[in-house]
């Protein structure tokens, strides 16, 4: 069952059907309800307006065996005295039931002893010739010359001049009603699964065609996870709908992972090509220096050394920060900061007002040393370091005497192994990871860094972050 109904297709057309089942079902049995009782009033109407003509003769005097209702064309018609016994009812009457007598032939009007003339009626006493403006229906059966049917019974009083108070019961036969209320459950019973049929039919054909841009989706996904080619984008179907979002949404997916994974792969490339030329000067010169001890260059090697630890630990930095590590929430003291990172420098000027923010004093001192490290390695003579706030964020700008940089590259300087064509040489540059570790970990801590001209003509590095 659970496979059978596995499919949204499935269930959509299970869920529908059974809605409009129960709907179905709801209406047709308000509306043979609905059907009964107005066909029962109507007969019970019809009935009510034969009692009172019969009652209307019997005021008017008429004897019981020239009453005109009691042909038996129009119904069953029973007459009853004031003792409750039949005086008069229609003509081949074999059988009846729901009256207050089942007998179909008139007894004669004998006056029980003890009787007297006074009404038992409970009711209020009508006056000779009047009829009672109420009348009492009841559901019963009758049998007039072998036909047998069922019936709506009306009963109405009448106070006669001369026989006392009579109740007349007529009939009006409820075949109508029968017939009316079974062929319309004929009906729904068969009309009502053809419907649902229809239903199904309709809901899991629209269902297949809504769900075939997903079926699409999903084809075009396996195909990509298959041959890794990240570059193939799914189909969006012009609907402007949510298949059509859903769509757009996974190509806009499928292009960051696309960009992540190229980025991934570019990183690995560099970092192995940046990797492989302190190693290789290193393995040389010990290499050198076993065969030649009096060539042994140790600063060159303690200074190819340095620059291997430093690259390894930006390298493990940056993929620390690409695996998701978060800053903490500690509260950190810009100003402070600033002038730990400048502490020992030399043409490093510190201008700040107390600044709090929020995150790891490790990264963000970090930035601090990275930005610091590249102004001086541009400036002729002067760096300048000025922390302040600026509304809800606190700004750090560290600005350099240099030539600056150009403003069609101030955006690719934060790319990783990126390096100017000033600034190539490993030796002086750098391996190009100081600006784009400076530039994740400030995106990391909610903020941005940016660069521009500095008042003096060089390059300035705006650091904003929001404050505590």
């Amino acid at each position: 069952m659970r496979r059978l109904f596995g499919s949204v297709r499935a269930r959509a057309t299970l869920g529908a059907t059974l809605v409009v089942a129960v709907a179905l079902v709801a209406a047709g049995a308000a509306v043979l309800l609905s059907l009964r009782s107005n066909l029962i009033g109507e007969a019970g109407t019809q009935a009510e307006r034969s009692a009172r003509a019969v009652a209307s003769e019997l005021a008017a005097g008429t004897s019981y065996d020239q009453l005109s209702g009691l042909d038996g064309d129009d119904g069953p018609v029973q007459v009853l005295d004031e003792h409750g016994r039949l005086v008069a009812a229609s003509e081949d009457l074999e059988r009846i039931s729901g009256t207050d007598t089942d007998r179909v032939k008139p007894q004669p009007a004998v006056k029980p002893p003890g009787d007297d003339d006074d009404d038992d009626d409970a009711g209020e006493p009508l006056e000779a010739g009047e009829i009672s403006g109420e009348s009492v229906f009841s559901n019963g059966s009758a049998t007039i010359d072998g036909d047998a049917e069922d019936y709506r019974f009306a009963a109405v009083e009448v106070e006669t001049h001369d026989r006392g108070h009579l109740k007349v019961y007529a009939g009006s036969p409820l075949a109508a009603e029968h017939g009316a209320v079974r062929t319309a459950l004929t009906v729904m019973l068969i009309g009502f699964p053809l419907l649902l049929g229809v239903v199904a039919a309709v809901t899991w054909l629209v269902t297949r065609r809504a769900l075939r841009p997903v079926e699409g989706i999903r084809r075009e996904m396996a195909a990509i996870t298959q041959s890794e080619d990240l570059a193939r984008r799914v189909p969006e179907p012009d609907t402007h709908d949510e298949i059509a979002r859903l769509a757009s949404t996974t190509n806009e997916t499928l292009a960051a992972l696309e960009t992540s994974v190229e980025r991934q792969r570019r990183f690995v490339a560099d970092a192995s090509h940046e990797l492989r030329s302190p190693i290789a000067s290193l393995r040389t010169q010990l290499e050198v220096a076993a065969a030649h001890p009096d060539l042994l260059d140790l600063d060159g090697a303690v200074e190819d050394t340095v620059r291997l630890q430093r690259l390894a630990a930006d390298l493990l930095l940056l993929a620390r920060l690409d695996a998701g590590e978060r800053p903490g929430g500690a509260r950190v003291d810009l100003a402070g900061l600033a002038r730990e990172a400048a502490e020992g420098r030399t043409g490093v000027t510190v201008e700040s007002e107390p600044v709090e923010v929020a995150g790891s004093r490790g990264q963000l001192g970090r930035v601090l040393a990275n930005l610091l490290d590249n102004a001086q390695r541009h400036a002729r003579s002067a760096v300048t370091v000025h922390v302040r706030r600026e509304g809800d964020r606190a700004v750090v700008g560290v600005a350099d005497d240099g030539d600056g940089v150009p403003e069609d590259d101030r955006e690719r300087i934060f790319e990783r192994f990126v390096r100017l064509d000033a600034a190539r040489s490993r030796d002086d540059g750098g391996a190009g990871l100081g600006l784009a570790i400076a530039r994740d970990v400030a995106v990391r801590h909610g903020g941005t860094l940016t660069a521009g001209q500095g008042p003096a003509g060089g390059a300035l590095f705006e650091l904003r972050l929001p404050l505590v």
